[in-house]
């Protein structure tokens, strides 16, 4: 059944490929990215290409998660077109790496906004229509980093999207009896296929960063270099685009609450499987275990 799906930050990486995949699959899909019209008029206009190549129903749309009037107009669009939005991916993210210390809480702060603020104000405008119609989906692309092996030097980053992992978490208690369900795709370290790394912030405090350079030479070239040593040589981002497209397209109500795709095996998955577990069980013995699942009331 075709449906109608946004994700956020798409214009490239995990997003930009999971809304090709998606469309190629047949549906309608909404590459949401922000500066349309301007830093992103080029991926704009390949998305537009890619289109018309193959003929899959791929759209852009303006959206700032940093802004709760863009992503109300984003998903206004959406809803003005097909009445209804079946699937909301939330995707857009930003890295950054250099040692804890040297970041300022304003820069720790801007990279918890995209991350987790941005989330907020996406649901805040699309749930209350969502909810009214219920039957639809919101997943969650969340990180390793938040029960897996964790490296230096990227803890803002790793604090955001651990935050990020438990809102969707308790929000897939609270949208379940509104017919919403909830996966979390949970990939590892990626080194082919997205630009996380290459596009990564920094630290402004350059003291801050020389003053641990010299007790810790390299360090996020090594980590990177052994990350990648990790996963197999055919590991790419795309195949979390194929799983994304397997979520999708697995039927409403029986679709999986975790999907680990980790070539780098970092021992989230073995770490998310206990959680999910006791989560599962707790809900049960406070009575609450309907909410496991979506339903209609």
């Amino acid at each position: 059944m075709t449906k109608t799906i946004l994700i956020t930050g798409a214009g490239s990486g995990f997003g930009a490929l999971s809304a090709r995949a998606l469309a190629e699959a047949g549906h309608t899909v909404y590459a949401a990215m922000r500066g349309t019209t301007g830093r992103n008029a080029g991926r704009v206009a390949e998305a537009a290409q890619w289109a018309a190549d193959t003929g899959g129903d791929l759209r852009t749309v303006e959206l700032d998660v940093l802004s709760q009037k863009s992503a109300d107009a984003a998903i206004e669009t959406v809803y003005s077109r097909h009445g209804r939005l079946d699937v909301l991916m939330h995707n857009a993210g930003h890295m950054v790496t250099g040692p804890t210390e040297a970041f300022t809480t304003e820069e720790i702060a801007a990279v918890y906004d995209t991350n987790v603020l941005g989330t907020q104000r996406v649901n805040r405008a699309a749930l209350p229509r969502m909810r009214a119609h219920g039957d639809a989906l919101v997943l969650w692309i969340g990180s390793t980093s938040t029960r897996g092996g964790t490296p230096p030097y990227l803890a803002p980053y790793f604090a955001a999207k651990a935050a990020m992992d438990s809102l969707a978490v308790s929000y897939a208690a609270e949208l379940a009896r509104f017919d919403i369900e909830t996966t979390i795709v949970v990939p590892g370290s990626f080194t082919s296929g997205t630009n996380h790394f290459a596009t990564g912030g920094h630290p402004a405090d350059a003291a801050t960063v020389a003053a641990y350079e010299r007790r810790y030479p390299g360090l996020v070239k090594q980590v990177g270099a052994r990350l990648a040593a990790l996963a197999p040589a055919d590991a790419h981002a795309s195949m979390v685009a194929d799983a994304v497209v397997e979520v999708v397209g697995t039927p409403h109500g029986s679709r999986p609450f975790r999907v680990h795709i980790d070539p780098a095996n970092d021992g989230a998955e073995e770490v998310s499987a206990v959680a999910d577990r006791i989560r599962a069980e707790f809900l049960a013995r406070v009575g609450l275990d309907d909410v496991l699942h979506p339903h209609a009331s």
